[in-house]
Parts: C-alpha cells; structure tokens; sequence
C-alpha cells in the first residue's frame, strides 16, 4: 500500500510534459529535454534527502523495514499528497522546518502538485552557485538558463514566501498559537497538500478564509493571477541603468 501510493504521488507530482518526453524517448536519458531532466533530478534529490534526514531522526522506533517506508512516505507526501502515516503532532521543530519547506517547493510545473515548483528551486539554486562561481549566466545540462526565467523564479518565490509568512504571522496573533505551527498550516495550504497538525478545525472565520485564499492561490498558481491583474500593461520607456550594492 505504503509503495503504490508513494509510485502515484510521485508520478502525478513530475508533470505531463515529463512523462510525455520519457514515454516518448525511453531510456535515451541524453535526447531528454532540460525541462525533463532538472525534473527527475530534483525529484531525486528532494525525496532521497529529506527520507535520510527523517530515517535518522524522526523515525527512530520500530523494525528498520517500517522506518524506512515511514521516512521515504513522508518525504513524498509533504510535496504534494496530504497523505500521512506518523503522528506528525510528534515531529521536531526541525522535522516540521523541513516538512514546511518541502510543502512550499511542491512538484513539477504541469502535474498534479502545488507549491512553487521545483523547477523554481532548481534555478534560484542554480543562479545561486552561479554568483559565487563569478560565472556571467547560469546554466545546466549544457544548457543556459535564460535571465527572463531567473526573473520569474524569483518573482515566484518572493511571492510565496511573503504570502505564507505573512499569513501565518497573521493567524499566529490573531489564535494565539506558536507561529512554527501556524507556518505549517499556511505551507500546506498555499502548497495545496492537505496536510495539518490539528488546528485546522479549532481556527476562527478569519484564519480559515485566509487558508481559504492561500489554497485557492496556491491552485489556480501565481503567475497566472498576477499576469491576469496586469494584462495589458505596456512599459512606457527606458531608463538609465544604475547598480545596487547587494550583501
């Protein structure tokens, strides 16, 4: 039961277009688009690590069979599923941190999951090395990333990261709760993933409209509401361009 529900999450969580280039291209790994590869790569990462970290510390009791299920369940779960099978009221704050942030990542662009993407991770990270290394653009794969796909991704994260700290800073005063749960509440809702730690049924009209926007936001995608706001919008000109000092 454990590893089908696990095969379909991950499935549904890689996207069309992925499973569409791998039926169509087999195992050519090297004739798959980037969009492909970055995908199964990320999925990669995000599921073995995270499954090692709550292998070693969370799920400590039982056979070693059992723990290795439980940890690797609940390392695919948090990205897009809701599906649960520990008590997560019995979590570290550190394996709450790391459920929070798996929620927000979310699966591939296309596929069933929420959350900014992991494709939007991929390049921020990807950038990220790309500035330390001194490098003029970042690239992958044999491939360069394009400066309007950065702007994206960044404009993607910015939006939100603000949106679920501010909402959970917001529930946090207005139930009285400690704001590492109430981050947890507003992660899985803006990443649409269904998962809880029991407060959901114990939150005022206020709190619940607010999940209430953030799980509609995080459905219907960020990009797509803001580009509906602003459709039309033309720049008017050009302006002369001066550096910002940054760090």
């Amino acid at each position: 039961m454990n590893l089908t529900i696990m095969g379909l999450i991950v499935t549904g969580g890689l996207g069309f277009g992925v499973i569409a280039d791998i039926g169509h291209r087999k195992l050519k790994v090297h004739r798959y688009r980037l969009q492909t590869k970055v995908v199964l790569f990320q999925t990669a990462v995000l599921i073995l690590l995270p499954a090692l970290y709550f292998f070693l510390f969370e799920c400590t009791t039982g056979p070693v069979g059992t723990r290795l299920l439980e940890a690797f369940f609940q390392s695919v779960t948090t990205r897009t599923a809701g599906f649960n099978t520990i008590d997560l009221t019995k979590l570290s704050d550190s394996g709450i941190m790391l459920m929070i942030v798996l929620m927000l990542i979310g699966g591939a662009p296309g596929s069933t999951a929420g959350g900014m993407k992991t494709t939007t991770f991929f390049v921020l990270l990807v950038s990220t090395f790309a500035v330390f290394g001194s490098m003029r653009s970042a690239s992958v794969f044999h491939r360069r990333i394009s400066a309007e796909t950065i702007r994206k991704a960044a404009a993607l994260f910015m939006t939100y990261i603000t949106l679920f700290l501010l909402a959970a800073m917001i529930i946090s005063r207005i139930e009285r709760l400690p704001l590492l749960t109430c981050m947890f509440e507003t992660a899985s809702a803006i990443g649409t993933v269904g998962l809880t730690l029991g407060i959901t049924p114990q939150l005022g009209a206020v709190s619940h409209l607010i999940l209430i926007f953030l799980m509609f936001f995080g459905r219907v995608g960020c990009l797509t509401l803001i580009f509906a706001a602003i459709r039309g919008h033309q720049e008017t000109g050009l302006y002369p361009e001066e550096d910002l000092a940054i760090g």
